[in-house]
């Protein structure tokens, strides 16, 4: 087993050059867009809108303009998280994803169905149907470039450093040596989401560095595993079936008199 590998990004230095989202598109052969003519997303420079089937990276650009002259824009480039406990996989019904030796997660084309299980499992919003493959698809962490000893498309690319590829263990190490560096030079408000192992999913294996709370990244603070739900779920259930156990015999009981009330009196021996 090939040590766990994934992404660090700093958003700190991401410059929305969209470098990352070009060769992710052109290494995986994916469409330029879902048919159609090109649509504007009144996003500011934003023009590919979310992750979906056909779009593995994105970069977000944040404006927090209060006033004008006086305010900043965040950037970030988004991926799938590669999550050490992993939705997607937890729900697939035809063993289409896999957990790689390199502790990626990746959606083999050939085994999906569309069943689109996956799409709603993710709790990132990640996945989504490629409409030229008919299949569920998303970031493989370039599991064809990193099995060769080849850094992923989207981080070789990267101008500035913003998403480095490595061992997870390494980045983590290093991710926190940045968030030191930036609190030392006055930027208290960096830190790192899905770093912690002890955290949500067992931790992300593309994690981040931020500047402002998870949502204004369109992060889910507490992200969680679809069975998390299900014991929960599962109680009021075991609840529900018992009250109606209750109610079918209570009602048999009453229909069981009606009837026993409804027949004929039968009369009694020795009486005419």
């Amino acid at each position: 087993m090939a040590e766990a590998m994934g992404f660090f990004t700093d958003t700190t230095i991401c410059i929305g050059c969209k470098a990352c989202e070009v060769a992710c598109k052109s290494w995986n052969q994916l469409p330029a867009r879902d048919g159609g003519a090109p649509q504007l997303t009144g996003l500011s420079y934003d023009n590919t809108a979310k992750l979906d089937g056909i779009h593995w990276r994105h970069v977000a650009f944040i404006e927090q303009f209060d006033q004008p002259y006086d305010g900043r824009w965040l950037m970030m480039s988004d991926v799938c998280k590669h999550c050490v406990q992993a939705g997607c996989l937890e729900v697939c019904p035809t063993g289409a994803i896999i957990r790689t030796e390199f502790d990626t997660v990746v959606i083999q084309s050939d085994v999906c169905n569309g069943c689109r299980a996956c799409i709603a499992a993710c709790p990132f919003g990640v996945i989504d149907v490629n409409p030229v493959a008919g299949t569920a698809q998303k970031c493989t962490l370039c599991y064809d470039r990193i099995s060769e000893g080849l850094e992923p498309a989207c981080s070789k690319a990267c101008p500035t450093d913003s998403i480095q590829f490595g061992t997870v263990a390494e980045l983590r190490e290093r991710a926190r040596g940045r968030v030191r560096q930036l609190h030392a030079d006055g930027q208290e408000d960096a830190y790192l989401y899905g770093a912690d192992p002890d955290g949500p999913l067992g931790g992300l294996n593309a994690f981040f560095l931020l500047v402002d709370d998870p949502h204004v990244y369109g992060l889910p603070r507490e992200p969680e595993l679809p069975s998390a739900r299900l014991a929960g779920s599962s109680f009021f259930g075991a609840v529900g079936a018992a009250v109606l156990a209750i109610l079918g015999v209570v009602g048999l009981r009453k229909r069981r008199m009606d009837e026993l009330a409804s027949e004929p009196a039968v009369p009694a021996e020795g009486e005419p």
